[in-house]
């Protein structure tokens, strides 16, 4: 995991999932399925921030100048998915399991990558580690919670 501490920006190096989707009725359907739904959880740990109205309940966030799902530059640079051999459900269609939910959650794994770089971040800075760092971990949220002061900065 990358973070820039000025920017709050970040870039996903690698990421590694064996899964486990039981006998694979297509296994480039359940891969294609693991992918996108991780990367879907990308989204929604670092970049699917949602602001309503509080006054009237409107969406202020309705277009993409304002929410930001996940594009291209946000899939990890190295992105490899594998199905775990021989593991049969005896109860799944076909002893098959689904694969599109489970790979969604997991990206919490790249919110708290982010999270525990912030903390380095600020450790560097001379500033106390604990830091709440609210979803999605927005380009902004992460360069605030970096706390890097111009003070900091050498030319």
């Amino acid at each position: 995991m990358f973070v820039d501490v000025l920017t709050g920006e970040t870039q996903i190096l690698r990421a590694d999932i064996l899964f486990d989707c039981g006998v694979s009725l297509n296994p480039a359907v359940d891969i294609g399925q693991v992918e996108g739904a991780f990367v879907q959880g990308i989204g929604y740990y670092l970049t699917e921030h949602i602001e309503i109205d509080q006054k009237t309940g409107r969406n202020l966030t309705n277009g993409t100048w304002e929410y930001k799902p996940p594009s291209q530059k946000d899939i990890p640079i190295v992105f490899n998915v594998g199905l775990l051999k021989d593991a049969p459900n005896p109860v799944g269609v076909l002893r098959s399991k689904a694969s599109g939910e489970p790979p969604y959650a997991l990206a919490c794994s790249v919110f708290f990558a982010v999270k525990h770089a912030v903390m380095a971040a600020r450790k560097d800075a001379g500033l106390t580690q604990e830091v709440a760092l609210k979803q999605p971990a927005t380009v902004y949220r992460i360069q605030q919670a970096c706390g890097v002061d111009p003070s900091q900065l050498h030319w």
